[in-house]
């Protein structure tokens, strides 16, 4: 079947035809195809570039094929329709060719030191050994590898490295050296020092930078996936720690206080920046819309730049064609101007995933 959308076609802001044939976009005629969509703004399928759909809510592993697959259908039925999978605990690339399945772009197994991440989740390795985990996890995943470069120190009572700036740059080029690109996890001023200078290819969460490390970040290209409704979180994670940890709690607030700023100041800097709910354990998933949000209300991100950060921008880092002649045929489109309420992304009038209606 032949399905035609006409509306004004984002980012060029031009009323446009499009006919999805199969999984493909045409600008040229098809004759007998069907209408689902006459008016309003077309985007290209959002993007969920920090999600987990191996992590069950609560924190455990997944159990089986079916659980990934339902909690990547609750991204999938809020417009998402390509997710990079930020480390799994659980393997699933049998679902990476599943028509009705979001685009999935999946790290391995988090890489961490032992004892020093959520329990059941990464591979923990010494030092020695990081470098030959990245390359086994890098086979695992399909084009990215998952490392924390951060985490509590329970001797130090606050955060801490989780190996020296030598270890963490080995693991960044056995990434590279397998063709694979290096996400990390961190918090704290420390170890987003490290991971930025050592190479990383994406900043997760990003709370420790500081204007000079934004600016570095900005010279070689490196993205920033804030993950904000995470953040939002620190606040119960500090009040957990309070009593044993009060050092590291009162850390955590500090970075959840100043996030948004370091986030406007990633933007005026021109650091790639891309929509990443961390959904997975305590993050529920379908939420890139609220992550858009408060990028746009907490961050002061321009509308705009929000949706090229959840949609046509974040597609083309991962290497996702987007509504151009031969592009995918993943879109959304919504009844009105996101541009001008980004809240009009809650609500998605039609969603079509590999040129198949979903709503």
């Amino acid at each position: 079947m032949v399905l035609h959308v006409r509306g004004v076609l984002l980012p060029e802001d031009e009323v446009r035809d499009l006919w999805l044939v199969g999984d493909r976009v045409t600008f040229e005629p098809r004759a007998g195809a069907e209408t689902i969509a006459d008016g309003g703004f077309v985007l290209p399928g959002l993007v969920d570039a920090h999600c987990h759909a191996g992590i069950a809510p609560g924190g455990a592993p997944v159990e089986s094929l079916a659980q990934a697959r339902e909690l990547a259908f609750k991204d999938r039925d809020a417009g998402v329709l390509a997710i990079r999978d930020a480390g799994s605990p659980f393997p699933y690339p049998e679902l990476d060719d599943e028509v009705e399945m979001p685009r999935l772009i999946r790290a391995g197994r988090h890489i961490a030191a032992p004892k020093r991440y959520l329990r059941d989740t990464a591979v923990e390795v010494e030092p020695v050994d990081v470098p030959a985990a990245v390359s086994a996890q890098a086979k695992a995943g399909n084009g990215w590898v998952k490392l924390v470069g951060d985490w509590i120190d329970r001797g130090a009572g606050d955060l801490a490295p989780s190996w020296d700036a030598a270890t963490l740059t080995a693991a960044v080029e056995a990434a590279h050296a397998a063709g694979a690109r290096a996400a990390v996890h961190t918090f704290s001023e420390e170890g987003v020092e490290i991971m930025v200078r050592a190479g990383v290819d994406s900043v997760e969460h990003g709370t420790g930078l500081s204007p000079d490390l934004v600016d570095e970040m900005a010279r070689r290209g490196t993205a920033l996936v804030p993950t904000m409704i995470n953040i939002l979180t620190f606040g119960d994670i500090a009040a957990q720690a309070e009593q044993k940890f009060p050092g590291y709690a009162s850390h955590m607030l500090a970075l959840r206080d100043r996030h948004p700023s370091v986030v406007r100041a990633a933007y005026e800097a021109g650091v790639p920046i891309y929509v990443g709910t961390d959904a997975g354990g305590g993050i529920a998933h379908g939420q890139a819309a609220e992550e858009m949000l408060l990028l746009h209300t907490r961050a002061g991100m321009p509308a705009e730049a929000v949706l090229a950060a959840a949609s046509w921008g974040a597609r083309a880092w991962l290497g996702l064609p987007g509504l151009t002649e031969g592009g995918l045929a993943d879109l959304v489109v919504y009844d009105t101007d996101p541009r001008q309420d980004l809240a009009a992304v809650r609500s998605p009038r039609r969603i079509v995933l590999r040129g198949r209606v979903l709503r």
